[in-house]
């Protein structure tokens, strides 16, 4: 992932030049006379570099040792059996440069350090929302456990992926203004770290501008709505600052790198064939685009997460019965849909998505799904398992196979794991690479996941029952 390498930098020498990788990856470019950047904004890359810094003595370390082998060694470059020729230069530029071990540790880190553990704060988040709008608790852990995993959160948790980032910021800023778990006279939304997560929406991608508008028009919503006597100019105001603050940072790169703060990566990155289209490959929303964006079979919303379909039933929006919130978030929730959806159906490098699989419509995920779970929580229990369990099953599936290019889209990993079983994308390329047997260890890797999830849930449990014993017979003595 192209964000992966400013990372690197940053953890390294607090660069975002990353001259050094130039030519792994199509989307770095060089500026002569400045350095070399990739072609979108910094910030997941600056998020990235966090826990990568951390690790990065240990990653040089074990890097170091296997280069230093190889070359005693004479070691030639592995075969990586696919049929992308671009993924098998890209393995053979990388190990010939002595760059692979330190790609895939740096990967690892930031998708067990960064990604996985933001995911999971956001389905913490989302129970705490569900059970604030009257959702009982059971129900409200079903559909926590939907929101991670029959959603493309999970999808995009598997890579330093700034769309997934920015529907957990947007989520977060949300929660934070909303706060439906506090007494409806006793609300005062958190203004300042609400904008903070607004305005770093658009530090991840221009498309974050859509929502930094949608979360500053339902801030004022909540602002106007509220007491008299709680209303205070300095809300707006802390807002305001948060999400200033964090634009900055975006400006500030964009002067470092570019020479002016208003000048973006994509005016300057050389031309590609969708480039020429409107302004920089921003043009007039094609139909045809936006169909794909919502049910083509490689990268449609719907089609990758059928959860979300839901979304669709028109009283959801308008019947209290069926609503967990009230106008202002409909509107909020609605308004951010149409907007990005327009805005992909715009942006002709949405095409490009089908490699990769559903990415620009990710950041309303949240959204949708709160709507969606209003519709669910109304289904008879049954149907609600039921449609529960296909849709999640869909999307690990969907995680499990991630080649949405070929054959039938994401249709393809529903047949390929349901046909030949379970498998994990690491140990798949590991495999490809010719560095495990095929097939031998899917199965262990899982089952010890499951093992340590298990534990995690059960140990506080029996421990909690222990001293409630010993707790009693101390009384009984």
């Amino acid at each position: 992932m192209r964000e992966i390498y400013p990372a690197l930098s940053l953890g390294e020498r607090l660069s975002f030049d990353v001259s050094e990788y130039q030519g792994l990856h199509p989307d770095i470019f060089e500026l002569p006379g400045r350095g070399t950047f990739i072609n979108n904004n910094p910030g997941a890359s600056i998020l990235g570099a966090l826990p990568y810094a951390l690790a990065r003595p240990g990653i040089a370390c074990v890097s170091n040792r296997i280069q230093a082998e190889r070359a005693r060694s004479g070691a030639a470059p592995p075969r990586y059996d696919t049929g992308y020729e671009n993924s098998r230069n890209f393995v053979q530029a990388a190990w010939q440069r002595g760059l692979d071990v330190k790609l895939v540790l740096a990967a690892g880190v930031m998708q067990a350090f960064l990604m996985a553990p933001l995911a999971a704060l956001a389905a913490v988040v989302m129970f705490f929302l569900l059970l604030s709008c009257g959702v009982p608790r059971r129900a409200s852990v079903f559909l926590t456990f939907l929101y991670a995993f029959a959603t493309p959160v999970f999808y995009r948790t598997a890579q330093l992926n700034h769309n997934v980032l920015i529907a957990h910021a947007a989520l977060f800023s949300f929660a934070l203004l909303w706060r439906p778990w506090a007494p409806l006279g006793l609300r005062r939304p958190h203004y300042f770290p609400a904008g903070l997560l607004a305005g770093y929406c658009l530090v991840l991608d221009y498309s974050g501008l859509f929502v930094l508008a949608a979360l500053s028009g339902y801030a004022l919503l909540v602002w106007r709505r509220q007491a008299p006597a709680q209303r205070a100019a300095s809300d707006l105001a802390r807002y305001a600052a948060g999400a200033t603050l964090a634009v900055a940072v975006l400006l500030a790169y964009q002067w470092h790198a570019f020479g002016n703060p208003l000048t973006p990566a994509q005016a300057l990155m050389p031309a590609t064939a969708y480039s020429g289209i409107g302004v920089r490959g921003i043009g007039w929303p094609d139909p045809g685009l936006l169909w794909q964006t919502a049910f083509g079979l490689r990268f449609g919303l719907f089609t990758s997460a059928p959860l979300l379909l839901l979304a669709l039933y028109p009283p959801a929006w308008a019947r209290e019965d069926l609503r967990l919130f009230g106008k202002p978030e409909a509107l909020l929730a609605l308004g951010l849909t149409v907007a990005l959806f327009l805005f992909s159906a715009a942006n002709q490098y949405g095409w490009l998505q089908f490699n990769s699989g559903v990415r620009y419509m990710v950041p309303v995920a949240p959204f949708l799904f709160l709507v969606a779970a209003g519709v669910l929580r109304r289904l008879p229990t049954w149907i609600a398992v039921l449609i529960g369990s296909l849709t999640a099953y869909w999307s690990w599936c969907l995680a499990m196979y991630r080649d949405v290019e070929r054959g039938y889209g994401v249709l393809e990993s529903i047949r390929s794991v349901t046909m030949e079983g379970p498998r994990l994308p690491w140990v798949a390329t590991l495999e490809r690479l010719g560095y495990l047997t095929p097939g031998t260890w899917t199965l262990p890797v899982l089952a010890f996941l499951a093992a340590m999830i298990a534990g995690v849930w059960l140990l506080p449990d029996l421990s909690l029952r222990r001293r409630g014993r010993s707790a009693s017979s101390a009384r009984a003595l």
